[in-house]
């Protein structure tokens, strides 16, 4: 895994992939616009760091931003979507409840798909893109490698709640919170 602060060698990281250097550079130059790498002229790039104040400020944006999308996905849900969170939440209670340190990939990955579901479900291609852009991936995998077993089962008492409150079509004002990761 990258840390934050590591440079990223463009000719190391095509020789690891088993890439060219173009694929490479514009990977690179991708992450760089979506904030994840910062890019300087004839010093190359680096993993973002970020710290605790802009951390502060993503999350309560993106908390702002999921509350808004599951008031919508209550109102646009459709029987698929709601078969979706389901069986999103027995997976995601098979990786807390079975799941070891080695499995935080899947709980990762398994907490963006219930979140892209109730994404989907709010149908609304501007929030979709606001999310994106401010749920960024490191910030989501580096947090649930240090949550304890009780942080992760208490993200999933609240992926549990929130699924039942869209099925009911009506997300409360407070909706459960997920904790810093989900």
């Amino acid at each position: 895994m990258l840390e934050p602060g590591q440079r990223l060698q463009e000719t190391k990281l095509a020789e690891q992939l088993g890439l060219g250097r173009t694929p490479v550079r514009e990977a690179l130059k991708e992450l760089g616009s979506r904030g994840l790498v910062v890019t300087a002229p004839n010093r190359g790039a680096t993993v973002r760091s970020y710290d605790p104040d802009t951390l502060d400020d993503l999350y309560q944006l993106r908390a702002l931003l999921e509350g808004h999308a599951a008031r919508l996905a209550a109102q646009r849900r459709s029987a698929d979507h709601l078969r979706a969170l389901e069986a999103s939440c027995v997976r995601f209670a098979v990786l807390v409840e079975h799941g070891d340190a080695a499995g935080y990939r899947d709980l990762v990955a398994e907490n963006g798909v219930f979140h892209g579901v109730v994404t989907d479900a709010a149908a609304s291609a501007q929030l979709s893109a606001m999310l994106e852009h401010t749920v960024e991936l490191p910030l989501v995998y580096r947090s649930f490698v240090h949550f304890s077993p009780q942080q992760r089962r208490e993200s999933l008492h609240a992926h549990r709640k929130l699924a039942e409150l869209i099925a009911a079509g009506a997300p409360s004002a407070r909706r459960p919170r997920c904790g810093s990761t989900s």
